[in-house]
């Protein structure tokens, strides 16, 4: 099936628009979750079912530690047809308090001599009143452990962004397994500037406020940050999450950067500006999770996202300290089975290293060291597999 994917990819997909063959694949995905059963079937057939790969975080119990990142379903329209693919769980958005139609088309882009994607999507979405209300209609339906992102609306001034964020928490919490604090995205001007400790204190505090006003202060609270942070900037948000209490980072965001690169430079420029997610990111989102395991320890719960494409990757990142990870990327360029193999593969890596699941090698590769450290060692260049 694999070989099968990478035939019709090379020869249908990578020639057609990246968004509107989202949509297809999407719209295609959404129609088979909707026959009576399928979804049950499927994920019975492609979800995490080793023992091994059973994960206890975020007061939730996860079949498998893979899940899907923010970004493939903006809007709630199918987390439950997502799951039947194998994740061990789906986080939805980025939604944001108003609904938006984003930046202009074209907008998302492949790079794929590189395995990557540029996006400038721009917090296209529904809004958090009207994805709520989707969720409130499913809420009886079986659906997989769920995390929600949440995002500035564009048109909201720096000053008013607690408050914005603190509206969609309002309306989103009660259908949230767990709660992301979006403050990375390159797309939304001034949104990274969120990133400051002195700007995202308030933020989370306005946010934790709104979780006790709709009775769910206990809802874990994660915060996404971006790989282009300065290592001091990753020290100081990792100093914050254990000041404030949350219970989990998620590393990291696209990026910036276009350095390395092996696609061609003019191919580079048309794509133009936005983040960049897949293989070029591997290495920068390895080191920022280093940095903050060795700042938190076991602390708070890291998630690890950013050029995960093979099981080997999961692997690093959990014994680098990433109880949990996610991928999207990955799927665009792995294809419908790519959770499975990344499971069953992560499975057999536990295995062979002498563990009885894949909980007791979080953070194996780094200890649990805790407070202020004054260098990080840089990981090793690793060896990439063509998806």
């Amino acid at each position: 099936m694999s070989v099968l994917y990478q035939i019709f990819f090379r020869s249908v997909l990578r020639h057609m628009d990246a968004e509107r063959a989202h949509r297809l694949s999407f719209a295609a995905l959404r129609g088979a979750a909707a026959v009576p059963g399928a979804a049950a079937v499927m994920g019975r057939v492609l979800g995490p079912r080793e023992p091994e790969l059973r994960v206890r975080a975020l007061g939730r119990e996860f079949p498998g530690p893979l899940g899907l990142a923010a970004g493939f379903d903006k809007n709630a329209e199918s987390p439950s047809g997502l799951a039947a693919l194998g994740f061990g769980f789906v986080e939805i958005g980025t939604v944001t308090a108003q609904p938006q139609p984003g930046n202009p088309a074209p907008r998302l882009f492949r790079l794929v001599a590189d395995r990557a994607i540029v996006n400038r999507m721009g917090f296209n979405n529904e809004g958090s009143a009207l994805v709520a209300e989707r969720l409130h209609h499913r809420s009886g339906a079986r659906r997989p452990i769920l995390g929600i992102n949440i995002g500035k609306t564009k048109a909201t001034p720096e000053e008013e962004a607690p408050e914005d964020y603190a509206l969609s928490a309002r309306r989103l919490a009660r259908h949230a397994d767990y709660l992301v604090v979006n403050v990375s995205s390159p797309n939304t001007p001034g949104l990274r500037d969120l990133q400051g400790v002195e700007r995202l204190r308030p933020l989370l505090v306005a946010v934790r406020e709104a979780l006790v006003e709709v009775g769910r202060p206990e809802l874990p609270l994660l915060v996404k940050i971006a790989p282009d942070l300065a290592d001091e900037d990753v020290d100081a948000v990792a100093d914050l999450a254990l000041a404030e209490g949350l219970d989990g980072i998620i590393a990291t965001n696209t990026t910036i950067s276009r350095e390395g690169l092996a696609t061609p430079a003019d191919q580079v420029e048309r794509a133009g500006a936005g983040g960049l997610s897949g293989a070029p990111l591997k290495r920068r989102s390895l080191e920022v999770l280093r940095r903050l395991r060795a700042r938190v320890g076991d602390r708070v719960t890291l998630v690890a996202v950013g050029g995960i494409e093979t099981p080997q990757d999961a692997w690093d990142r959990i014994r680098a300290g990433a109880t949990l990870v996610q991928g999207y990327t990955g799927l665009v360029y792995g294809g419908p089975l790519w959770p499975r193999r990344v499971h069953r593969g992560l499975a057999r890596l536990v295995r062979a290293a002498g563990y009885r699941s894949v909980q007791e090698a979080v953070g194996s590769d780094v200890g649990d060291r805790t407070g202020p450290v004054t260098q990080v060692p840089a990981p090793a260049p690793e060896a990439v597999d063509t998806p």
